[in-house]
């Protein structure tokens, strides 16, 4: 695909001056323009990959959320409060180097007694729960609606037709990747053999010269390789198989209407059918490692020497197992949203989504009891590079674009760590209705199940991101309600007059503006300044 070389326009509607006596203030009209500043060409540093969402756009030319200058020129020394954050994803590892400091225990309960000793329904519920008990893989939803064979159902037409190209187009991709894998392995095994070891460099390959056709043959398929980016004969072979396994897993269970992962024993159809699951909160699998990496985001353990800083400190993580290796169920995710609230998170972050939701009605009763509550709930826009104000995506807090159940939900769309036309990540949904703001979400380092860390993309990473910059305000600023924390974070952001590829196609170019209802991206160091203001 051929981008649009990035163009420079002035970016920021809102900057940031410090001024004598009375702190740091929000002026109305900009003091630095951006035009002023030298966009980045180079590539990003080491460093500068696992740090970008903290950095600051004007001083680092990376459209970060100026967390680290929120630090050392605001918060500094001072003493906040502790927030409770409730992550509801796949499950988090608690017992991570990054985050064994940070997570919540509930201290009602008696860790192994099998009594509900806080008498809130769940059992030895020491650090949150799981809705999910031991299953990992599911179906999609639209498949469970086909599964159930009604056709009366609204939705069934929808679903067989979208099934019927899904599966298709699944089974297509699979064969493909099989294929390359196939080819690359068995290039990796001639030029291992010809080169006498299994590990060897991109160099030595290109400098291979032979008349045996075996060998050139296995050359020209590595030098593909190497030519799209997929790095080393290694890296390719682990990116590429990881291509099959998804593509396996999705025939074998998101896409198979005969599976059914469900092993908690409840009917995920009848809202009162409650006390399903555990307390283990731990991901089933090393696998597992969408919560791991979104908590890590929100609240990995800073300045301790090791991979990674989370963007607020004073949080406590809830971990709050219910999103599956396939599509949540809204019960499952009602009953989180309510269990967050009732035991103490002052903020919810909710990295997933789906486009059929049956019972998307107990979704936004609880997304309104949250918001009836003083809880945050910052949810992810999607992955898809589509507007969402087209297409109904779940969870949301209006249907058909109408009144909003819900002051305090936020959706964030993802941001890329590059300046310019192309920093609205490829992936990312958006909407002038739906879309709330943008934050970094592309290519975040965080961490992963035991003691490890990588890099990972999605409006997944975006959302805990505004998440920590949430859990700052509310540490710093407790007298703010969510709903006023809510504007302060859509207020404070920096205004973007840019130019943006939209869904990664060069040909659609638009206005950043109209792709948020705020036209910002959120800025940590605004944020705790506005706080400041409004909470006097």
């Amino acid at each position: 695909m051929k981008l649009i070389k990035p163009v420079l326009f002035s970016a920021v509607a809102a900057t940031i001056l410090s001024s004598c006596g009375s702190g740091a203030e929000i002026l109305s009209t900009p003091v630095e323009n951006i035009d002023t500043v030298s966009l980045k060409v180079s590539e990003l540093t080491e460093n500068e990959k696992h740090t970008w969402g903290h950095l600051d756009i004007i001083k680092d030319t990376i459209p970060g959320m100026s967390v680290d200058k929120a630090y050392s020129e605001i918060i500094k020394d001072k003493k906040g409060k502790t927030v409770i954050v409730a992550v509801i994803d796949s499950g988090i590892d608690i017992e991570h180097e990054d985050l064994d400091g940070v997570v919540w225990t509930n201290k009602k309960e008696i860790a192994g007694n099998g009594i509900d000793d806080d008498k809130n329904g769940y059992i030895d519920d020491v650090h949150g729960w799981n809705f999910l008990g031991d299953g990992y893989d599911e179906q999609l939803e639209y498949v469970r609606i086909l599964a159930k064979g009604d056709t009366s159902n609204p939705e069934y037409a929808r679903a067989k037709a979208e099934y019927d190209k899904e599966y298709q187009e699944t089974a297509a991709r699979k064969q493909q990747y099989d294929q390359i894998y196939q080819r690359l392995k068995n290039a990796d095994e001639v030029i291992s053999a010809y080169l006498k070891k299994d590990t060897y460099t991109t160099e030595e390959v290109k400098a291979i010269s032979t008349e045996d056709e075996k060998v050139t043959e296995a050359v020209g398929v590595l030098n593909f390789i190497y030519a799209n980016g997929l790095g080393t004969t290694q890296e390719a072979l682990t990116a590429i198989k990881e291509g099959v396994d998804y593509f396996t897993d999705k025939l074998n269970y998101n896409l198979n209407k005969d599976f059914n992962g469900r092993t908690t024993g409840d009917n995920p159809d009848d809202l009162n059918d409650v006390g399903y699951g555990n307390g283990n909160v731990l991901p089933t699998e090393i696998g597992e490692s969408h919560g791991t990496h979104v908590a890590g985001i929100i609240a990995a353990e800073r300045n301790n020497g090791l991979g990674a800083n989370g963007v607020a400190n004073n949080v406590e993580i809830m971990s709050l197992r219910a999103v599956p290796n396939g599509d949540e169920y809204d019960k499952d995710i009602a009953l989180a949203i309510r269990y967050a609230v009732d035991n103490g998170a002052k903020i919810i972050n909710g990295s997933f989504g789906k486009y059929y939701s049956p019972h998307s009605d107990w979704v936004r009763d609880a997304i309104a009891y949250a918001s009836d509550n003083d809880v945050l709930f910052i949810n992810a826009a999607g992955n898809e590079g589509i507007d969402i104000d087209s297409k109904a995506v779940y969870p949301n807090d209006a249907v058909n674009n109408g009144p909003e159940v819900s002051e305090t939900f936020i959706t964030v769309g993802a941001l890329a760590p590059k300046y310019g036309s192309n920093m609205i990540a490829s992936f990312s949904n958006y909407g002038k209705i739906n879309v709330d703001v943008f934050a970094p979400g592309a290519k975040v380092y965080s961490t992963t199940p035991e003691n490890d860390y990588q890099t990972k993309g999605g409006t997944s990473m975006a959302a805990p991101a505004v998440a920590g910059v949430a859990a700052l305000v509310r540490s710093y600023y407790p007298k703010l309600t969510a709903a006023q924390v809510k504007q302060v974070i859509l207020d404070s952001g920096l205004a973007v007059n840019q130019q943006v590829v939209v869904g990664g196609n060069a040909s659609d170019v638009r206005p950043f503006a109209d792709l948020t209802k705020s036209s910002k991206m959120v800025n940590a160091y605004n944020a705790l300044i506005m706080a400041s203001q409004l909470s006097k």
